[in-house]
């Protein structure tokens, strides 16, 4: 774990994607985050030591899927699938398939491992999944704002983790998809999926992988944009948590009545082209029944002792 400092910084951006804005000055308090995303290895020994069974593990019960046929209601998960050419991109389902067998043990489908991705981040894990883990391990899954405040490493105000240059001096500092999404990618940082968790420089806290690799839960439930400024110095919000869980239904789908929480940090599938999102500002509204092959967590915890603070304020 890397103790954070209690501060003040603000969140959001106004100059990329709407739900992203307004930016807004919010506090937090100290708190520790685990260094990297977890990881395929640490899941693991959660699973071995407490016979946990992921959503994308467990058969879908036939009540809450009404009319659906037999053959879709097994077990699985969303995969990503690369197109063979340029495709619309407002249609997702060209390219996330749902595959029958999909799971964090076997992340493309029953064909393939985890047993040379042990250090990669896990994957396919939805919300209550990546809670269970957090609760197992004695920790918690941080809030959006003490998401993007670890993300900032203490830079406030710049578009990247690094800076406001996606590529400084053409050096790839995080994992996400160089070329045409969904089709075409040249593997410039090195990755096609997932890469190791540290495979990239910390940040000015010390932590790994805050931008691409794979996209995090965090506790806050979505609503489409951020609230405005506090009037007064005095009304700065301390921890925010976000809204309620009315605000978080996708109001276009109004068919489904499953809640999202807020997805922070982009991931491998990021793409200039499509979702520039490797960024401490985005976000992501996530159902969270869903896990996918482009989404893990990491954890906190929200005691830092004096002694610990004393040492990261030296």
């Amino acid at each position: 774990m890397i103790e954070v400092p209690a501060g003040t910084f603000r969140m959001g951006s106004d100059h990329h994607y709407p739900e992203e804005s307004p930016t807004h000055v919010v506090r937090v308090d100290a708190f520790e985050i685990s260094e990297t995303t977890v990881t395929n290895a640490q899941f693991a020994a959660f699973v071995d030591s407490t016979s946990y069974v992921t959503l994308a593990e467990r058969p879908l019960d036939p009540a809450d899927f009404p009319g659906a046929p037999p053959e879709n209601l097994v077990a699985g998960s969303l995969v990503f699938t690369m197109t063979p050419g340029p495709v619309d991109l407002r249609h997702l389902s060209q390219w996330w398939t749902w595959t029958p067998g999909a799971s964090w043990r076997h992340p493309e489908g029953p064909r393939s491992s985890i047993d040379d991705r042990l250090d990669h981040p896990v994957v396919h894990v939805a919300f209550e999944d990546a809670e269970a883990y957090a609760s197992w391990a004695g920790e918690e899954l941080p809030t959006e704002a003490q998401w993007e405040y670890a993300a900032r490493g203490g830079a406030d105000g710049r578009a990247f983790v690094w800076g406001d240059d996606a590529v400084p001096d053409g050096t790839y500092l995080a994992n996400f998809w160089q070329g045409d999404f969904p089709w075409r990618n040249s593997e410039a940082d090195g990755h096609a999926g997932t890469a190791p968790v540290g495979s990239y420089l910390p940040n000015g806290f010390g932590l790994y992988d805050m931008a691409g690799n794979v996209w995090e839960w965090t506790t806050d439930w979505y609503a489409e944009r951020h609230p405005a400024d506090a009037d007064k110095p005095c009304c700065v919000p301390n921890n925010p948590r976000g809204p309620d869980v009315e605000a978080s239904y996708d109001p276009h789908q109004p068919q489904f009545r499953i809640p999202r929480k807020v997805i922070k940090g982009g991931s491998f599938l990021c793409a200039d082209n499509y979702c520039q999102r490797y960024r401490p500002a985005a976000r992501r509204p996530q159902m969270i029944d869903t896990g996918m092959s482009h989404i893990g967590f990491r954890t906190i915890t929200r005691t830092v002792t004096p002694r610990k603070m004393n040492e990261v304020l030296r």
